[in-house]
């Protein structure tokens, strides 16, 4: 029994560790908390950026008395609407963890405060709206492009290849380039030093990747 208890402590102590390292990455933002399911009635042991105001030592919420009463709930409930007591609209996440003897002992919970970001998602939606009245228009190309466009360009093409421009492979570059190139970038002046110095190769390579 002994060997029990200190087991499922152990799994508490480093179920800790991840709830605070998680809570201090999203300050403000997201909060994480720890249920200690064998002893519901003062449930949370750690909340990490508090957005609910609850305290450490308060009581499960119903779901922690759902996974309590049935070990075959499932063990994780992911994105979930749920609310502040507030009123602020949250997606959660729910994580339980279970001992040897598969008994849920511990849930990780997240909350996030999406009141915060759905204003950010609504401004973002009307900035790359486009007016889809005058599909009739000949097509345009913008050829005037500076060096911000320019960089813009490189860090898009970039970023779907999931890395920083300077460190994509070489073939990589070579490709990016040859889009550029394609695009009608090199038309700008400047447009081949410029790309040199975002790729970190010289301006001669870019010439040699161009062709």
């Amino acid at each position: 029994m002994g060997d029990t208890v200190e087991a499922d402590e152990h799994l508490l102590r480093e179920a800790e560790k991840i709830a605070v390292a998680l809570g201090r990455m999203f300050p403000g933002l997201c909060e994480v908390v720890l249920h200690d399911l064998r002893d519901p009635d003062h449930a949370i042991r750690v909340i990490e950026n508090n957005l609910s105001g609850r305290q450490v030592g308060d009581s499960a919420t119903e779901l922690g008395l759902a996974r309590i009463a049935d070990p075959e709930y499932p063990g994780v409930l992911q994105n979930y609407p749920n609310r502040f007591p507030d009123g602020r609209p949250a997606k959660s996440t729910s994580i339980g963890i279970k001992n040897a003897a598969g008994e849920y002992v511990a849930a990780l919970c997240l909350n996030l405060d999406i009141s915060v970001l759905s204003p950010v998602t609504l401004t973002l939606a009307g900035l790359v709206a486009t007016d889809t009245t005058h599909r009739d228009r000949p097509p345009e190309t913008l050829r005037d492009r500076n060096a911000r466009e320019l960089r813009r360009a490189v860090e898009e093409l970039s970023a779907r290849r999931a890395a920083a421009p300077r460190s994509l492979s070489r073939e990589d570059k070579r490709a990016l380039v040859r889009q550029l190139h394609q695009d009608g970038y090199f038309d700008s002046r400047d447009a081949a030093q410029t790309i040199a110095d975002l790729l970190g190769v010289s301006r001669a390579t870019v010439y040699n990747y161009a062709k």
